[in-house]
């Protein structure tokens, strides 16, 4: 059953709220990226993920207090009148927002196929074309992944000669945060698109955590050259052989991300994906777990007082919501995907991301070196040409 919000039928003509000057803007065309303008706009799926406008305006509020970018602006797609119900209720949010009508909501069982054919005028569809028209620097969605990804690579299109963008998750570890990609976006890799997604990780993590040189490991059985399956040993070569813009440590374990033993890690889609829900369902546990454990006798209730502040910082560490959001890499544009089950916190921390990517160059680094790659003999095999 759709939530009531997604049942809210029609939409008001003249919302605009806030239109920002024709100028602000210019269009994002891959490697040919403008310096960020002022107001740096972010277009955003009010209708996306499991609460739609009553998560995701108040995510947009806390993402204008805490973001340091003065005159962050945004355009808000979706049903007016669900969003006209929210609004009142947030000061100031208003003088920032333009309300944009859409027609439909893409569900989150929509098949990204489905979504391609039908998806012209929803508040997804509508979010993502934003930054195909130069309006905006980036979007963001708690929507439907696969849809996502879908029509970001439709309306957007992917750079040089990948296929299908990669999603890349951030991850806590011992040493900071990790970038672990792909989670989800490519299920069967060849040892060519691995090359892809270690160069992609180092552009983004580079961007985001201002790492001159990451260093990238792909995710394996073992530490050992001669472990794992054909496409990740070869992979491991063309790493070695290439001079790319990385610092290549080679195989990472699986308790290895968590330890913050590379920057990067690469692996395929089907694994990562595993791997990623994995740890989020653990986090919880743990949360869950030492809740339970520091309530259940008055002693423990007394020692959970005392510890209460280093108490807090560990359960915010261990919150998935602190580091929502992972962009698709690969698109000639950025888009951000939320988790659906994001609160307005984590909704926040997406959009802050999509701030901080719209201020790098790294669209315009992954495009430079994905060009260099294949110029030295690294393509996919369903893109290389015959002799």
């Amino acid at each position: 059953m759709a939530a009531p919000w997604q049942r809210v039928a029609g939409c008001i003509d003249g919302a605009r709220l806030y239109r920002p000057p024709a100028q602000a803007c210019g269009r994002f065309e891959g490697a040919d990226i403008d310096a960020v303008a002022d107001p740096l706009v972010i277009s955003i799926d009010a209708m996306g993920g499991d609460h739609g406008p009553s998560i995701v305006l108040p995510g947009v509020a806390k993402a204008l207090q805490s973001h340091p970018a003065k005159g962050l602006r945004f355009l808000l797609h979706g049903d007016i009148s669900a969003m006209r119900a929210v609004m009142p209720s947030i000061p100031g949010l208003a003088d920032v927002c333009e309300l944009r009508p859409s027609e439909g909501v893409i569900s989150m069982d929509t098949k990204p196929a489905h979504a391609m054919r039908r998806g012209k005028g929803t508040s997804m569809w509508n979010a993502v074309d934003s930054v195909k028209t130069g309006e905006a620097r980036a979007a963001v969605s708690a929507g439907n992944t696969g849809a996502l990804m879908a029509i970001g690579r439709l309306l957007l299109r992917t750079t040089g000669n990948l296929d299908r963008p990669a999603l890349v998750a951030n991850w806590p570890t011992l040493r900071g945060v990790t970038s672990v990609l792909d989670v989800g976006a490519n299920v069967n890799c060849d040892a060519e698109r691995l090359v892809q997604f270690a160069i992609m990780g180092a552009a983004y993590h580079r961007a985001i955590h201002h790492t001159a040189r990451p260093t990238v490991g792909i995710l394996n059985v073992g530490t050992e050259t001669d472990k794992g399956h054909e496409e990740v040993r070869s992979a491991d070569r063309l790493l070695r052989e290439f001079e790319l813009d990385l610092d290549y440590l080679g195989f990472v374990e699986g308790d290895g991300i968590a330890k913050g033993v590379a920057d990067v890690v690469v692996t395929d889609g089907f694994t990562g994906n595993v791997a990623v829900k994995t740890a989020e369902g653990l986090a919880r546990f743990f949360r869950t777990e030492l809740r339970q454990t520091l309530t259940e006798s008055l002693p423990a209730r007394a020692g959970a007082l005392i510890a209460r502040g280093a108490l807090r910082r560990m359960s915010a560490r261990l919150d998935p919501g602190a580091i929502n959001g992972g962009p698709f890499l690969g698109l000639n544009g950025i888009v951000v995907k939320s988790h659906g089950s994001a609160d307005a916190r984590g909704f926040a921390t997406a959009i802050r991301l999509a701030a901080n990517l719209a201020g790098s160059n790294f669209v315009g680094e992954i495009a430079e070196q994905l060009t260099r790659a294949a110029a030295e003999g690294c393509a996919p095999i369903r893109e290389r040409t015959v002799a």
